[in-house]
């Protein structure tokens, strides 16, 4: 059950604010530590040396939980769940990716810095700030004597590759949850209350070779039945319901004198919702090359489901706005075209609450940031909320 609006005003947002004010440096400290520990996702030595500074900064941070899973997530990074005890029905699940986008040795050319108030660095805003303002959330209400929830978190190292191995571990650790809290950073300071599916496939396409300049009726071009279906794929998309559909690279031929005997293009598409994802799934599948001579054979398929904006997240929208009123601030909530393990819980129908991470800007980019003073006011929100779900 999602607490009441009104329930918000049993909570002293602004005292849990002040007290997390007081610990920025040991936040930013905390930050710092874990931006240096490299965590890119196809780099299984670095992961698990990431994820053992994590635990041990847990138990430092939050003690020791009353139950460890740890799961081996074979050549992708591994699945930590902790769970924590606490006053309340059901746990908060707390969702927090370690892995990033960014490859062993990026560090050393760009390292961790605060400079005018943004603190920098590779993962900093995705999501390495999200998961510290989150524990340091739940630090609060230890030091203000203050219930927490029981809580579960549930820390993965293959997001940024589409969680193949931890999903479904999230969705099991979802399934009783009272509430999923993602701590991907926010867009621009909002929430995100939906999220776009995403789905990845090649199409493959295979003529017959031949010599381009004595027989080149002989051949039937995989390059040019490919290149052909180029226009109807971009036609696919939509935007003003909210999907698109992205030829993103096209490989194919041998050389310039060979009529081509095999081509693949690989396409990004992305839905607003699920009617939107099944009629895309249809036209996909629908296909045909403009050259009987070539055949097409489509792989891949749906990533992640789209997140749309249920009732519930109205509900916790007002409740989480009501919480950030007492700090004076305007929350608002967005959807956008990134996907997040959120996604995931949404179409379990249980009921999620992404952006709660860090403000700034840059995610994936060289200018990515966050802004150091905002971390502690987003840390006395998600802090509150717990607080709300501990009060009963």
């Amino acid at each position: 059950m999602i607490p009441d609006p009104a329930q918000a005003a049993a909570i002293d947002v602004p005292a849990l604010h002040a007290w997390l004010r007081e610990q920025r440096r040991e936040m930013v400290d905390d930050l710092a530590e874990y931006v240096n520990h490299e965590t890119p996702s196809t780099d299984k030595a670095l992961l698990d040396a990431g994820l053992a500074w994590l635990e041990r900064w847990l138990f430092t941070r939050l003690g020791a939980p009353a139950r460890r899973r740890r799961m081996d997530g074979g050549r992708y990074g591994d699945v930590l769940v902790l769970d924590y005890p606490g006053s309340g029905t059901g746990p908060l699940l707390f969702l927090a990716h370690y892995d990033t986008v960014w490859e062993a040795g990026t560090l050393a050319a760009w390292p961790f810095t605060v400079v005018g108030g943004r603190a920098t660095g590779p993962g900093v805003l995705d999501m390495k700030a999200g998961l510290v303002q989150a524990v340091w959330g739940l630090h609060a209400l230890d030091a203000l004597g203050l219930p927490r929830p029981p809580v579960r978190v549930l820390l993965n190292g293959d997001e940024e590759i589409g969680s193949p191995a931890s999903r479904p571990l999230i969705e099991e650790a979802a399934t009783d949850a009272e509430l999923s809290l993602v701590f991907e950073a926010s867009a621009n300071g909002a929430l995100k209350t939906g999220r776009k599916g995403v789905g990845m496939y090649r199409l493959h396409a295979r003529g017959i070779e031949a010599h381009a300049g004595l027989e080149p009726a002989q051949g039937a071009s995989a390059i040019g039945a490919l290149a052909a279906l180029v226009p109807e794929l971009h036609a696919l998309s939509d935007p003003a319901a909210g999907t698109t559909v992205n030829v993103g690279t096209f490989h194919g031929g041998t050389r310039g004198n060979v009529v081509a005997g095999y081509a693949y293009c690989d396409i990004d598409v992305r839905a607003a919702t699920q009617a939107e994802a099944e009629r895309l799934e249809k036209a996909l599948d629908a296909l045909t090359s403009p050259d009987p001579r070539v055949t097409l054979t489509l792989e891949g398929g749906w990533n992640r489901p789209a997140m749309e904006r249920a009732e519930t997240s109205g509900r916790l929208m007002a409740l989480t706005r009501a919480l950030a009123r007492q700090l004076d601030v305007d929350l608002g909530e967005v959807t956008v075209g990134g996907a997040s393990d959120g996604n995931f819980v949404a179409a379990l129908g249980r009921p999620v609450l992404d952006g709660l991470g860090a403000v700034g800007a840059g995610a994936h980019a060289r200018h990515e940031h966050v802004l150091v003073d905002a971390m502690a006011e987003r840390a006395a929100l998600s802090a509150g909320l717990c607080a709300v779900y501990a009060s009963g």
